[in-house]
């Protein structure tokens, strides 16, 4: 191979890396399946006070954003919609990115319990009958720079 054959091809892989690494951002989840593929902008909970707070008292929220709840590490996850004004799927997520429950169309102001099971990691808050819309499953991969790039099922090398 020539020299600028050489050249061209290592700007190819800079470009390449650049962009994989650009879809996989801090303030981006995406996610796949064999219903297709997803991706949302989202805001990060991820500690206590930003938690608590989620997504209450907002009376909207654009078709393509969310909030992911980020724990230091795998918990049994439970959510409830005190003071959350609009329907939202929820979406938990165990510490390779696999989906694991899909609680859909959470009722605003509703103080009943929303268990996501145990070994939950993340968790995806998205509108209100999206992730049915979408087809989304059980099983589906989730991908984002938080989680474990070692042992994640979709890394962001990938």
């Amino acid at each position: 191979m020539n020299r600028l054959a050489r050249l061209a091809l290592g700007i190819v892989a800079a470009l390449w890396t650049g962009l994989a690494q650009a879809a996989c951002s801090e303030g981006t989840v995406d996610l796949r399946g064999s219903w297709g593929q997803a991706r949302f902008s989202v805001e990060i909970a991820d500690n206590d006070e930003t938690r608590a707070r989620g997504l209450m008292h907002r009376e909207r929220m654009a078709r393509s954003a969310g909030m992911l709840f980020i724990y230091d590490r795998p918990v049994a996850a439970s959510f409830w919609m005190r003071n959350t004004l609009i329907p939202l799927d929820m979406i938990f997520v165990d510490p390779t990115g696999r989906v694991s429950h899909i609680h859909h169309e959470a009722i605003p102001l509703d103080e009943t319990p929303i268990s996501g099971g145990e070994n939950v990691l993340m968790v995806l808050e998205i509108n209100g009958g999206l992730a049915r819309a979408m087809g989304m499953t059980i099983d589906s991969e989730l991908r984002h720079p938080r989680l474990d790039q070692d042992t994640a099922l979709w890394s962001c090398d990938g």
